[in-house]
């Protein structure tokens, strides 16, 4: 019960904070052109100082694990890999398939999991939650940016070019935009800024981390009142089966994989919470705002975040139980 508890407790406001933004759309105190102007400050600016706030803080040397960091890694590109040869089976729309697949595989881990971590384990912590975040968070954001640019609408991807028309020319064009998009993404950009700050161990003063701790507060209230405020219940009613099946994977299938195979490896205590935070806590909302800032509908994205933030207060709760009743954690 205590875990259920937690669990709705960290995940059940941010649902709610998506209701409020469809409620703020429709009685005219949110449009759509303030619903765009936020969704695009937090990506460019409100989630990477979050992802810097988080990470800059951490003491990556001292925890080090490089089995586990590496563990989390490969998990996460297998997962990628398993999600994408699926999603062309179960979503026939290429502009969904790129939807489909970040959103079955992205996790709000650096959101979630050192809170949910330190709430189990409190001071005697050991550090595993950031390096959960190394191992996989970095991944997530290359992925998605090549994920989303594959699947993106051609005008989105061509942009000028596309009075060239050639095909050699539209594979060059996806290629050098897929590159420049890792590049500049504001979200890689924080996470590696804040990973160099720690290493280095840059001391933050009072006035700048108040700073940065204001602006890193706005991600999450902005991002997901824009996402509820764009909402359409019609739109997402075409896309209820793909959101399904997401969903499903995203908290169920990814965790009964990869789960055992870290137990079989000897993970366990604080370590295996870290791996059920990134395989199975809810889709991050930044799956949203990459998709909107990358040519996509959002649609999708927004179904499948709003599902798994749902289900995960009770799918964690769950996968908790099995834990610890084999006495693993």
């Amino acid at each position: 019960m205590d875990n259920l508890i937690f669990s709705l407790n960290a995940t059940f406001p941010i649902f709610l904070l998506m209701v409020l933004g469809y409620i703020f759309n429709k009685i005219g105190l949110m449009d759509e052109k303030a619903a765009s102007w936020m969704n695009k400050f937090v990506f460019k600016v409100a989630l990477p100082v979050l992802l810097f706030a988080d990470l800059s803080k951490e003491d990556f040397a001292a925890a080090w694990n490089g089995r586990f960091v590496l563990f989390c890694f490969l998990a996460t590109a297998i997962s990628v890999l398993m999600i994408t040869l699926l999603s062309m089976f179960l979503v026939k729309n290429k502009g969904r398939r790129g939807e489909f697949i970040q959103g079955s595989y992205r996790s709000s881990a650096a959101l979630l999991g050192i809170a949910f971590i330190h709430n189990i384990y409190g001071e005697a912590s050991t550090g595993m939650a950031p390096l959960m975040i190394l191992g996989s968070v970095p991944l997530y954001n290359i992925l998605a940016v090549i994920i989303l640019m594959v699947t993106a609408p051609s005008d989105y991807v061509m942009g000028d070019s596309s009075k060239e028309g050639s095909s050699d020319n539209a594979k060059k064009v996806l290629i050098k935009k897929t590159l420049l998009g890792i590049l500049k993404n504001p979200i890689i950009f924080g996470i590696f800024i804040g990973m160099i700050w720690s290493l280095l161990r840059i001391p933050q003063p009072k006035i700048f981390n108040t700073v940065v701790s204001n602006i890193a507060s706005l991600a999450t209230p902005l991002g997901l009142m824009s996402m509820g405020a764009t909402f359409d219940f019609k739109k997402a009613a075409n896309e209820i089966k793909p959101a399904l099946c997401a969903s499903f994977i995203k908290l169920f299938v990814l965790v009964a994989i990869f789960l055992p195979v870290a137990v079989t490896l000897g993970f366990s205590g604080e370590q295996l919470v870290a791996i059920l935070v990134m395989l199975g806590s809810a889709t991050t909302v930044s799956c949203f705002i990459m998709s909107k800032n990358m040519g996509h509908e959002g649609t999708l994205s927004s179904s499948i975040i709003m599902m798994t933030t749902f289900g995960c207060s009770f799918s964690l709760t769950f996968w908790l139980y099995i834990l610890k009743s084999l006495s693993l954690i």
